[in-house]
């Protein structure tokens, strides 16, 4: 369990590196957390929670996508 811990603090450490709000500390803190919750989660959860992830990443895509005018048909 205490790999599990280490590897999602070292996969937390890394994502915060990406976002402004978190420091790579609290990112790694998070990820240490976020390891056990995870695995006591069952399978539609696990799917329901990536299927949101998915979907708020993509409408977050296309909100920031830059419009060109030119290409359009």
């Amino acid at each position: 369990m205490m790999i599990g811990k280490l590897i999602g603090a070292g996969v937390g450490a890394a994502l915060s590196k990406e976002t402004r709000k978190f420091g790579g500390a609290t990112g790694a803190v998070l990820g240490a957390l976020a390891v056990p919750v995870v695995s006591r989660l069952r399978l539609p959860v696990l799917l329901a929670l990536a299927g949101g992830g998915y979907l708020a990443k993509k409408l977050s895509d296309k909100g920031k996508a830059p419009e060109d005018p030119s290409a359009s048909t």
